[in-house]
């Protein structure tokens, strides 16, 4: 018999077979299942799409101004967190990459938001923030102020949002960042001290562009979890008060899992995973333009 020989390529694609196969099972039905609930109508009796009604459900949703008004909340959010996290994340970043006592224990003290659950975090802060016995506003109290309706009004609940997403996040931006800065090559700045550039001359005109590719793709990987933003802000706000802090994915669960309105529901998931692909391929094209620039 004569042996088949597939050769490096061939031999690699046929190990991987079993993995792309059962991955492309568990992304691809899910994806075209929700497509084909979003043109149909779905019978709650059976819990199956029954008959085809096209475009319809898209209609509705887009002359839905609730789902308008979660993207604009969810537009909010992600404007104000994501530039946030990323600052923060880079500064805290640079603090730690300077050596100094008690630099490791605070390191790991950073891991800690980052493993709680999303869950967890949004109940604990709820705790945390509320206007009759909560901490924060007891120590405000001390000095004071208070007690604020952290939750209760609307732009602080935004704000709150923001503020637990961020605590959560940022180490990740964190970790990201000090591998950067770490990664950095030492003759370069060897190089510059021995040109007499001082530390400010040193990180905008040598640490920052060095950065740049980091900064872009910590950007990307957070835009794609921040985008997803739904369990802290079921656990901490339900979406309160009123709209206020309505994220787009907590509308969609909304509808579907309260309303049971699973085809418009699966309409929003559709069109709001076409926005992400839209703004992703953007921003990779954006971070591929740096890379080559810098």
């Amino acid at each position: 018999m004569r042996r088949v020989r597939l050769g490096e390529p061939g031999t690699a694609w046929l190990f991987l077979a079993p993995a792309l196969i059962l991955l492309a099972g568990m992304l691809l039905y899910p994806i075209f299942y929700t497509l084909w609930v979003s043109v149909s109508d779905f019978d709650l009796a059976t819990f199956q799409p029954a008959g085809w009604v096209g475009w319809r459900n898209y209609e509705a949703v887009l002359n839905d101004p609730g789902f308008l008004e979660s993207l604009r909340v969810t537009a909010v959010y992600l404007v104000i967190a994501l530039p946030l996290q990323m600052v923060l994340g880079f500064a805290i970043a640079f603090l730690l990459n300077v050596a100094w006592r008690g630099r490791g224990v605070l390191r790991a003290l950073f891991l800690i938001p980052m493993v709680v659950a999303p869950v967890v975090a949004g109940g604990v802060w709820r705790m945390l923030l509320d206007p009759l016995w909560g901490v924060v506003n007891y120590a405000l109290g001390l000095v004071g102020i208070g007690p604020v309706e952290w939750i209760g009004d609307p732009t602080l609940a935004m704000a709150s949002l923001i503020i637990i997403d961020t605590w959560r996040w940022t180490p990740f931006v964190v970790l990201i960042a000090a591998a950067g800065i770490m990664a950095l090559p030492g003759d370069v700045y060897e190089a510059a001290k021995s040109d007499g550039a001082g530390r400010w001359a040193t990180l905008r005109h040598i640490t920052l562009p060095l950065l740049v590719p980091v900064m872009a793709a910590a950007f990307v990987v957070r835009w794609l979890g921040a985008v997803k933003m739904f369990d802290i802000a079921l656990a901490a706000t339900k979406g309160g008060p009123g709209n206020a802090t309505n994220v787009v994915n907590l509308y969609i669960y909304e509808k579907g899992f309260r309303s049971l309105e699973f085809g418009t529901a699966s309409s929003m998931a559709t069109i709001v995973l076409v926005l992400t692909m839209i703004i992703t391929y953007v921003l990779f094209s954006v971070t591929r333009r740096l890379e080559n620039r810098w």
